[in-house]
C-alpha cells in the first residue's frame, strides 16, 4: 500500500490490516512500549483547512513512531500562491518522506500521488475522509467485537464522511443505511458500488433508517466552506438529528459516533451526546492510532 486516496482503493483485507495494526500500536502507547518504526522519516503536513485532531494525530503519531512532521499551511507553500501541484509534487518529494494533506479538491490529492513519487495521505477532501473512518470502524470493532453483519446507520449531510462511512461500511461487511433530505444524498456512484456490493439503504426517513442500528453517526449539518449557507441549511435539516427517538428504534445497545467538532442541539442533542461521549471520544483518540497504522503501511514500518 503505496498511498491512502480514498477507501475505494483498498480491499477489505488491506482495511483489516490497517485496523490490526492500529488495535496493536494502540496496545503498545497504552503500555508504554516505544515503537519507533519510522525512525528517521519526515512526514510535511499540508494544511488547506484547519483542523485540531488532524494534525496533532499526525503530529504527535510521528513522534510516537520515532519520525518528525512539518506543518505546512497554504501560506507556507507556493501551492497556496499558483504554484501548480504537479510541480509541488515533485519537489517536495526530494525533501519529503510522505505528504499529508487536507485540503478541497480530491484531485489535488490524486495529482500529488500522479506527480510525486512518495505516499500520499489524504487527510480530508470535499469527496472523503478516510482516516476518520478509519478510526470509526477501528471504533466500532472495539466497542462491538466484530464489523461484519452490524448495522451502521448515517443521519445527515451527505458529505465527504458519508461518502467514505459507506465505502467503509460495506468493505468491511456491515450493512449501512443514510438518512438524508432530498438533495443532499452522497455521491452518486459511491452509492450505485454500494448497492451492487453489499446491503445499502438511502433514504429520507429518520426512523426507517435507524431501525435496528448498532451505531449511529451524524455530522455537521454546514462543513467548512459552507459557512455561507450555515442558516439556510438549519432550515433543510432541521430534524435529520439523533435524539431520544432515534436512539428509540435503534438496537438497545447502540454505540454513537460524531467526528467532531459537534453542535449540540442541531445534529445531535446534548443528552444524547453525553450519554455516549465516552464512545465518541475513544473515537477521536483512535484518530491517532489508525493513522499510525497508515503511516507504517505507507512510509513502510513493521
Amino acid at each position: 500500500m503505496k498511498h491512502l486516496l480514498k477507501l475505494m482503493d483498498l480491499t477489505t483485507e488491506e482495511i483489516t490490516e490497517i485496523l490490526d495494526i492500529a488495535d496493536q500500536l494502540k496496545y503498545e502507547k497504552k503500555h508504554g512500549i516505544e515503537h519507533h518504526l519510522l525512525k528517521g522519516k519526515t512526514l510535511g503536513m499540508i494544511f488547506e483547512k484547519s483542523s485540531t485532531r488532524t494534525r496533532v494525530s499526525f503530529e504527535v503519531g510521528m513522534y510516537d513512531l520515532g519520525g518528525s512532521a512539518l506543518f505546512l499551511s497554504s501560506r507556507d507553500l507556493q501551492i497556496g500562491r499558483g504554484e501548480p501541484v504537479q510541480d509541488t509534487a515533485r519537489v517536495l518529494s526530494r525533501y519529503l518522506d510522505g505528504i499529508m494533506i487536507r485540503t478541497f479538491a480530491q484531485s489535488e490529492v490524486e495529482d500529488l500521488a500522479k506527480y510525486g513519487n512518495i505516499p500520499i495521505i489524504n487527510g480530508l477532501t470535499d469527496y472523503c475522509h478516510p482516516c476518520q473512518v478509519l478510526a470509526d470502524l477501528m471504533t466500532i470493532r472495539e466497542h462491538k467485537g466484530s464489523l461484519a453483519g452490524k448495522k451502521m446507520c448515517y443521519i445527515g449531510d451527505g458529505n465527504n464522511m458519508t461518502n467514505s462511512l459507506i465505502v467503509g461500511g460495506i468493505k468491511t461487511g456491515m450493512k449501512v443505511s443514510v438518512a438524508c433530505p432530498k438533495g443532499y444524498t452522497p455521491d452518486a456512484e459511491i452509492m450505485k458500488w454500494a448497492a451492487e456490493n453489499g446491503e445499502f439503504v438511502c433514504t429520507d426517513n429518520i426512523l426507517e433508517a435507524a431501525k435496528d442500528a448498532d451505531v449511529l453517526f451524524t455530522d455537521v449539518w454546514a462543513s467548512m466552506g459552507q459557512e455561507s449557507e450555515a442558516e439556510e441549511r438549519k432550515k433543510i435539516f432541521a430534524g435529520y438529528q439523533i435524539n431520544d427517538d432515534v436512539i428509540a428504534v435503534s438496537k438497545p445497545d447502540v454505540m454513537v459516533q460524531h467526528c467532531l467538532p459537534a453542535h449540540r442541539e442541531e445534529e445531535i442533542t446534548a443528552k444524547v451526546f453525553e450519554a455516549h461521549a465516552d464512545e465518541i471520544f475513544d473515537e477521536a483518540e483512535n484518530r491517532l492510532h489508525a493513522q499510525k497504522a497508515v503511516l507504517v503501511k505507507c512510509l513502510g514500518g513493521r
